[in-house]
């Protein structure tokens, strides 16, 4: 490995444990998909649209908030991959045509598309932590759940499909918090 590799290896190592991996994004990508699942099961289901579109303008307030509870100021975190991060947004973000498309014409559709399409960056999100194995298969099973839910369990694309997603975020943060104390222990000692 030459000497820049292993300097932006280190780099990256280093913004996970920082940033304990982006867990209050976890966090804020959680609560907006059980307010989701939660619009699906209180409320008709034309309400559940604009909520689910709308709504989901709330995930970066609500990570910045609980980055501000846990004391985990990602905005002000800077490292040599930062860069790399608006372009993994903005790819993200190419979705939202055939999710608006869905509502226009298969509405039934558009949970699925927004469960996945919400999650394309994460793999980038991992590889600037050093941990795209990690991230990555947070899509990756998320992307599997939801189509197993939106295909075997048609009644519950607006209450179970988010509360998988839920379930995938959760898990992918206690896992990230797990090991980002693994990882600071670890550079600690070294």
């Amino acid at each position: 490995m030459s000497d820049l590799e292993t300097a932006l290896r280190d780099a990256r190592e280093a913004s996970y444990v920082r940033l304990r991996g982006g867990f209050p994004v976890l966090l804020a990508g959680a609560t907006y998909w059980a307010g989701l699942a939660a619009a699906g099961y209180l409320l008709e289901l034309r309400f559940w649209f604009p909520i689910a579109l709308f709504g989901s303008g709330t995930i970066f307030p609500l990570a910045v908030m609980y980055g501000a509870i846990f004391g985990n100021n990602f905005l002000k975190d800077r490292s040599p991959v930062t860069s790399v991060l608006l372009p993994a947004f903005i790819a993200m973000l190419l979705f939202w045509p055939m999710a608006i498309g869905a509502l226009w014409t298969a509405k039934d559709l558009f949970p699925l598309i927004l469960a996945v399409g919400l999650s394309l960056h994460f793999p980038v999100i991992g590889w600037s932590y050093n941990r795209t194995w990690l991230y990555m298969n947070h899509a990756l099973v998320r992307a599997v759940a939801v189509f197993m839910v939106w295909w075997f369990v048609p009644e519950g694309r607006y209450t179970l499909l988010p509360l998988v997603v839920v379930a995938a975020y959760l898990i992918t943060a206690a896992i990230v918090i797990v090991d980002s104390g693994r990882a600071k222990a670890k550079a600690a000692a070294a």
